[in-house]
C-alpha cells in the first residue's frame, strides 16, 4: 500500500509540474531590457552596472550624484535615469505590452513606443502619482514629497496620490486624473506648504532642465552642455597644454621680455636673433 501511494504521489507531480509551471508568476529572472550606456556611478541590484548587462524583471537601477543610466526595453521604449535616482523595472512584458516601472527618488526620462494591444499599459508609479501613456516622451522627477511630470512628446495621463500643487494640463472633474500635452506640466506633493500653493503658468526652470539631466550618450561621455561632468574641449585641452609647454620652458630656460622681444636671461648658449636679444655681459 505505501509503494503503491508513493508511485501515485510522483505520478501526480509529474502531471502537475508543467501547470506549476505555466501559473508560476514570472519573477526576476525574465528579460525586461539592457544597459545601453551609462556614466559611472551607478549600479544594478547593488552591483556595478556595466553597459550590455541584462536588465531584468524586478531589477533596482540606482545611480550616484555623478551617474545616469540608459536602458533600452525589448519593446523598443528608452529608460534614461538621472542622477540621484533610483528605478525600479518591476515588469516589462513586450509580447503583451504590459510595463510596470516604480522611480522611488531621482527622475527619469521614459521614450515609450506606442501600446496597440488591446489591455496594454505602460505604468510610472511614484509615492504619490501614477503615470500612464499609450506612446510617448515625457520625463519624471520625484524629490523631498513631490512629484513633477513634464511631458515632452504625445500625452500623459496622471493620477494624483497627492495633492496637485500646479498644472499646466487638463483636470478631470470626476476622477481627478490630469491629462498633459506636449510642454505640459503638473507637480504634485504630499505636503501642503502652509501659505499656500503658488499659481504658475509656465514650468520652472528645474522641469525644463529635465531632459538635459537625464541625457546619457553613448560612449559614456558627459551631454552636452553638462557642466557637472564637463572634460575640456580639444581647443581648450591645446591651450592648457601650450600653457605649460610656455611655463615650463620659461622656468627651464628664463626668459623674459624686453621693447617687445623675448630676452634670454642666461648667456650660455644665447643666439642673438630679430626675435631674440641677449643680454649683454
Amino acid at each position: 500500500m505505501n509503494f503503491l501511494k508513493r508511485v501515485t504521489a510522483v505520478v501526480v507531480c509529474f502531471m502537475i509540474s508543467p501547470l506549476a509551471g505555466l501559473c508560476a508568476p514570472q519573477g526576476g529572472t525574465q528579460r525586461a531590457g539592457q544597459i545601453d550606456a551609462l556614466i559611472p556611478a551607478a549600479t544594478r541590484n547593488a552591483q556595478t552596472a556595466k553597459a550590455k548587462d541584462e536588465v531584468d524583471w524586478n531589477d533596482l537601477l540606482k545611480t550616484a550624484h555623478n551617474g545616469r543610466v540608459r536602458a533600452g526595453l525589448t519593446d523598443g521604449s528608452i529608460l534614461s535615469v538621472g542622477s540621484d535616482s533610483e528605478l525600479r523595472v518591476v515588469q516589462h512584458d513586450a509580447a503583451s505590452q504590459q510595463t510596470s516601472l516604480e522611480l522611488d527618488y531621482g527622475k527619469v526620462r521614459n521614450q515609450v513606443t506606442n501600446i496597440t494591444k488591446s489591455g496594454g499599459k505602460y505604468e510610472l508609479k511614484t509615492p504619490n502619482a501614477v503615470i500612464g501613456v499609450i506612446g510617448t516622451d515625457f520625463v519624471t522627477l520625484y524629490r523631498n514629497n513631490k512629484t513633477t511630470v513634464w511631458c515632452l512628446k504625445g500625452h500623459v495621463k496622471v493620477t494624483p496620490l497627492g495633492k496637485v500643487a500646479s498644472n499646466s494640463g487638463t483636470q478631470s472633474s470626476t476622477d481627478n486624473t490630469v491629462t498633459l500635452a506636449e510642454g505640459q506640466m503638473v507637480v504634485i506633493t504630499s505636503v501642503i506648504p502652509s501659505a499656500g500653493f503658488q499659481a504658475t503658468s509656465t514650468p520652472p526652470a528645474e522641469a525644463q532642465n529635465l531632459q538635459l539631466a537625464t541625457d546619457v550618450p553613448d560612449g559614456n561621455l558627459p551631454p552636452p552642455g553638462d557642466t557637472r561632468y564637463a572634460t575640456p574641449t580639444h581647443a581648450a585641452r591645446t591651450l592648457l597644454v601650450g600653457g605649460a609647454i610656455s611655463v615650463g620652458l620659461a622656468l627651464g630656460l628664463g626668459l623674459g621680455t624686453r621693447g617687445g622681444h623675448t630676452v634670454e636671461t642666461g648667456t650660455q648658449g644665447c643666439k642673438p636673433s630679430p626675435a631674440v636679444v641677449c643680454p649683454g655681459p
